[in-house]
């Protein structure tokens, strides 16, 4: 089934001119980009998204750091796109992340994880809701799609 799910390209991405080598990443995986835009984040938008931190030690500093810079918000499409798009990011922690996903290969830290993906169905449509207005996000047919999935995959 196609699902569509949000990735975040979070501060550090952008300070370390990563937004060009990540997308890539997603895209020759073969996931379709629905929709993409740079915003800066408010205290209000990351209280939130990260409403489930809220009693955690480091929310704030979370917040602030996903305050420092524009993000890049994006929506990708694809059959199981929710789980694939998760494991090409590999586990938040960069030191534990395999190398071979983007978390392995571009980062170090917890926090500063270059990415947030979305990690189940229903976060993926709250979460798109929340960065993006409905017009926002495009429907087209990728002219390789027929060279992605066979064609009982979707």
């Amino acid at each position: 089934m196609l699902e569509k799910t949000l990735v975040i390209l979070k501060p550090s991405t952008l300070q370390r001119g990563l937004i060009g080598e990540i997308i890539r990443r997603f895209e020759r995986k073969g996931l379709r980009l629905a929709g993409m835009k740079m915003t800066q984040l408010t205290d209000e938008i990351l209280n939130d998204h990260y409403a489930h931190l809220s009693s955690k030690s480091f929310f704030q500093r979370v917040k602030n750091s996903m305050m420092t810079a524009p993000v890049i918000v994006c929506c990708f499409e694809g059959v199981d796109a929710i789980q694939t798009v998760h494991a090409l990011a590999g586990p938040t922690n960069g030191r534990l992340a395999a190398p071979g996903t983007i978390r392995g290969d571009y980062c170090m830290s917890f926090q500063e994880n270059i990415v947030h993906t979305s990690d189940s169905p229903e976060a993926a449509a709250i979460e798109l809701k929340r960065f993006f207005k409905p017009n926002e996000i495009f429907d087209y047919r990728q002219v390789t799609f027929d060279y992605l999935y066979a064609s009982d995959e979707y």
